[in-house]
């Protein structure tokens, strides 16, 4: 029998479906069930023109309203991030623009200074990459890349797009250029290789749509008592579901947000119990790119 019903979807071809009951099971470093890593987006905008979240209504360029809103994360709220992060001896995965090294090298450097891992997330969150030939495509992916090394010595395993805009390439392309995983596929709770067309696995480390301050407090003007809430909630149910199966659970962050005073007050309080489940030895706490060598350990070649 033919007809809509049965027509079969169009699909990416980048992995085949599979149930997170029916896998094989492994642990983490130390044994741990559970995962934990910071996501902490550190990002840069064009003055007058491009994309950006927005605190209110958009004005006519310049739009300095939402402009200064946005950098208030580069000039405040990343070093009181960091300070709590200090405090907790809490590492990071800093998804940054390379467009940092023109506007707010030091953030930079303190990032390094910590051991945070450098993770390439596009020149500019202004622009969204797919709209790109394929060609400015690979050149984009390997100017971050060199540009990251380049100036700060550690060449970055990672990636995640500005605003998660992908073409059909993009696995492909990052795989070509030496990344060894992506934050953009988000769609499981275990990291997946992805097929590419070199025949080169790209590892999709699990990457938070949820547990993320953009969509829960800008789209959903969520309070930031209520996402730390929501964090220490996600962080104690995956603990239990872990018992069965390893799992991962990251935690996007981006400093305009929670480095506000009144949020920051209630990230730490999130980020405290996550610490102290680190020290009893509980969950492993770690960054991205630990966590696809790991992966990468399990499953040679």
């Amino acid at each position: 029998m033919s007809g809509p019903a049965h027509d079969k979807l169009p699909e990416h071809g980048r992995f085949d479906y599979s149930a997170i009951t029916q896998r094989p099971d492994y642990c983490w470093p130390n044994g741990a069930r559970l995962a934990v890593y910071i996501g902490f987006n550190i990002e840069h905008f064009a003055f007058g023109s491009g994309l950006g979240a927005k605190i209110g209504p958009s004005s006519p360029e310049p739009d300095v309203l939402n402009y200064s809103w946005r950098e208030y994360g580069n000039r405040v709220g990343v070093w009181r991030c960091l300070e709590l992060f200090d405090q907790l001896a809490l590492p990071t995965g800093a998804l940054i623009n390379t467009a940092l090294y023109d506007h707010c090298p030091e953030v930079v450097a303190a990032l390094l200074a910590r051991g945070d891992e450098l993770i390439a997330h596009g020149h500019s969150n202004a622009m969204r990459h797919s709209d790109l030939d394929q060609t400015g495509e690979a050149a984009l992916l390997a100017a971050c890349r060199a540009r990251i090394a380049e100036e700060s010595g550690q060449t970055p395993q990672g990636w995640l797009s500005p605003w998660i805009a992908e073409s059909l390439a993009t696995p492909d392309l990052l795989a070509e250029a030496g990344y060894a995983y992506t934050l953009n596929w988000c769609h499981d709770d275990q990291p997946i290789a992805l097929r590419t067309r070199s025949g080169k696995p790209l590892w999709a480390i699990p990457y938070p749509q949820e547990v993320n301050d953009i969509p829960m407090i800008v789209a959903r003007q969520m309070d930031g008592k209520d996402f730390a809430e929501l964090i220490i909630d996600n962080f104690e149910e995956m603990r239990e579901q872990a018992q069965r199966q390893p799992l991962v659970m990251g935690i996007a962050l981006h400093p305009y947000l929670v480095g506000q005073p009144y949020r920051l007050r209630h990230l730490r309080r999130a980020l405290t119990q996550i610490a102290a489940a680190r020290d009893a030895g509980e969950i492993w706490l770690c960054t991205p790119g630990a966590i696809c060598a790991h992966m990468q350990s399990l499953t040679p070649g």
